[in-house]
């Protein structure tokens, strides 16, 4: 009984108000086809891609693509993000810095993500270091920005106690400006993370010359006019980059469980 009551007061905590709005769209769209009000052809019935989605987890090399997307997205992630915090704490510390590399920094980030792939495939081909690269750009900026902004916020109360305890410029970063910058950091990362997906699943979209990924699950779809496949593609970028977004939140959450014991 003890089990039971504790499943039943788990579910009970849950919202499931936002599973309204997708059964709905499964249900009209399981009804629309049943009654043939849309073209097979381009909208197919539910079971079609359920029919795909069987194909491609146990028939197909599904799970290398998967694979390869995930490892793209969390190199150009790391590498992106590392960056980002590293010239956000410079910008953020040092005056000098700002206004050397700041104007260029804020010109820079005001050209289109999309327009550096032109560039990037011209230097770097269509290969994996390529998106790679693409993907650690549209990560990095965020990460820089949010690291900069949460270095700026630092009070100058908290600088004068450093000094009090005789900080040297390491022990400064490391337990003072990294620690308060933390929460907006964290938030760069985050939304770093979301943009890293993005830019994984174009450039797997646009420099499609060579390898694997999901985004070539959608590829094989348009090029055989393969709705089902095309529809199960988007539905597992979509899952994926939801996952991934869970799992920010949740680190997110984890790692500044110090502001909730402070309080």
């Amino acid at each position: 009984m003890a089990i039971v009551k504790a499943i039943y007061l788990s579910v009970k905590k849950r919202d499931y108000r936002g599973w309204v709005l997708p059964i709905a769209f499964i249900l009209l769209w399981s009804i629309a086809s049943t009654f043939d009000w849309v073209n097979p052809k381009l909208i197919p019935t539910p079971y079609a891609v359920l029919e795909t989605a069987w194909q491609q987890l146990f028939v197909g090399d599904f799970f290398t693509g998967a694979g390869a997307s995930l490892l793209r997205n969390v190199s150009g992630f790391f590498i992106g993000g590392l960056s980002g915090i590293a010239l956000g704490v410079l910008l953020g510390v040092s005056r000098w810095a700002e206004r050397l590399f700041g104007p260029s920094f804020n010109a820079l980030r005001q050209v289109s993500l999309f327009a550096w792939l032109p560039l990037i495939s011209s230097w770097f081909g269509y290969g994996n270091d390529a998106k790679i690269l693409f993907i650690a750009l549209s990560a990095f900026y965020p990460v820089a920005l949010n690291t900069f902004e949460g270095v700026r916020s630092i009070s100058l109360n908290q600088l004068e106690v450093a000094k009090v305890y005789g900080f040297n410029r390491w022990q400064l970063i490391t337990r003072l400006i990294l620690p308060a910058a933390s929460p907006q950091i964290l938030v760069g990362l985050q939304l770093s993370l979301v943009f890293a997906w993005l830019a994984t699943i174009g450039s797997e979209l646009l420099l499609a010359n060579w390898g694997i990924g999901l985004g070539n699950v959608v590829i094989r779809g348009r090029e055989a006019f393969n709705v089902p496949l095309i529809i199960f593609g988007m539905f597992i970028i979509g899952l994926v980059g939801a996952t991934l977004n869970r799992f920010a939140q949740r680190a997110e959450r984890y790692l500044l469980r110090w502001r909730d014991n402070a309080d």
